[in-house]
């Protein structure tokens, strides 16, 4: 089977690596992929925008089966455009990915099934915003902008000018949106189911971290690390989520007319009174996916394949590894601000020799010289027995990298440590 996977950032790194390893396949061929994907699959300058370009491509190069990465194309609706010419895709539709492309139309569809989720608004001016935070919501507060913000669209007041702030940003334009939320506390964590729009099959959990900086400090980012299994979802926290949460969501989603087939990652908060729903999204995440590729022990392509075919029915979940996978974000000074370009990155094979992964995101090759094309460049994952294990030996594939103009957090794992060392 000749099978194209849609995307260029790290998570389709990962996912490249782990279906190249499936005898399934014939060929993989990537739009627009990166150097790191091109060590897998071939790489096509295509536009992802462009659906007819895609699909003449797919019938161009006898393409069998298709897997969106990103959240992007999902949301304008490539799967819908071809799934009519007859090609099969791992990936939900246009109307089930407003999962992630509306923060509201997820609040809602938790309302009606009565979804555990933090007490929301939704808004759609600056004057009703204002009035709402004034007369229902305490500080901190959370404001989501309706809308895909590539993981940074979520500002977590903690004063009235952050609040205002906020709101202001996001109405600055016509036809802004935004959900304003109670703030919920407790630790997050990140569970994946894959579904074909009846049943599913788990696919284990992971924590990110979203700050930019040390001790989870500054902005929101894309996510600076993860790691996989998340301890802190216990397997009855787990059963919880599946059955609150979960179960009610891919029913929900199918009797309103909009099955949800594909990965689900549901974005938790452990709270004291039980896990709560913060948000879906509608593909692996990243970096996310890299931890969970490290671990999966089963032929990724016959799962997606299986996914897309309706046949999940009974299904055993998939087998993972026992150890725990961490991974570690270079990303490029000044990001999520404005990222520096062009730095030289070296030191990829000492890293990768220290038994590591280095998963490339934003880059290209100038010449023979791989450089930043800026934001998250490089995720660099390791595995070992626990968290602290996997942390130590994924710190010593960072300190090989070469990139004068990249930074990372250094603490990546650091509650889970704290938790290990007692």
């Amino acid at each position: 089977m000749n099978v194209l996977l849609l995307g260029s950032g790290g998570r389709e790194h990962a996912l490249a690596w782990k279906l190249a390893q499936s005898p399934r396949l014939d060929s993989l061929h990537a739009i627009p992929g990166n150097p790191g994907i091109a060590d897998h699959a071939t790489c096509h300058d295509v536009p992802l925008t462009d659906h007819a370009a895609v699909i003449a491509f797919c019938r161009a190069h006898a393409i069998g089966f298709v897997v969106v990465g990103p959240e992007a194309p999902l949301v304008d609706g490539l799967s819908d455009a071809l799934r009519a010419a007859g090609l099969p895709v791992f990936g939900p539709s246009r109307a089930a990915a407003q999962l992630e492309g509306s923060k509201g139309f997820t609040k809602d569809l938790c309302a009606r099934e009565n979804i555990p989720t933090a007490g929301y608004v939704r808004v759609n001016d600056l004057d009703t915003a204002r009035a709402v935070l004034a007369r229902d919501f305490g500080r901190p507060v959370v404001i989501k902008a309706d809308g895909l913000a590539a993981g940074k669209g979520v500002t977590v007041a903690m004063r009235e000018d952050e609040a205002q702030a906020a709101i202001a940003a996001i109405f600055e334009k016509p036809g802004g949106e935004a959900v304003i939320e109670e703030f919920l506390e407790g630790e997050e964590a990140s569970f994946f189911v894959i579904t074909d729009g009846t049943n599913f099959v788990t696919f284990g959990s992971a924590q990110d971290h979203k700050r930019v900086g040390d001790g989870d400090t500054g902005p929101n980012t894309g996510g600076m690390g993860a790691y996989s299994p998340a301890p802190v979802l216990t397997p009855a926290l787990e059963a919880e989520v599946i059955e609150t949460i979960v179960k009610p969501t891919i029913a929900g989603m199918a009797k309103a007319g909009t099955p949800y087939s594909g990965v689900l990652y549901a974005g938790l908060m452990l709270t004291r009174t039980g896990p709560k729903l913060i948000e879906y999204n509608a593909r692996f995440g990243d970096p996310e996916c890299q931890v969970l590729m490290m671990r999966l022990e089963e032929d990724l392509l016959e799962l997606m394949l299986a996914t897309e075919a309706g046949s999940l029915a009974g299904s055993a979940a998939p087998r993972f590894s026992d150890n725990t996978a961490l991974t570690v974000v270079m990303a490029a000074k000044g990001y999520p601000g404005t990222p520096e370009t062009g730095g030289a990155i070296g030191g990829i094979a000492a890293a990768e020799a220290t038994g590591a992964k280095v998963f490339q995101a934003g880059t290209k090759l100038d010449g023979d010289t791989l450089v930043a094309t800026g934001g998250r460049v490089l995720t660099v994952t390791a595995t070992g027995a626990n968290v602290t294990e996997a942390q130590a030996a994924a710190y010593r594939a960072v300190d090989a990298v070469d990139f004068p103009t990249g930074f990372a957090r250094r603490d990546i794992g650091w509650r889970e440590v704290a938790r290990e060392r007692g």
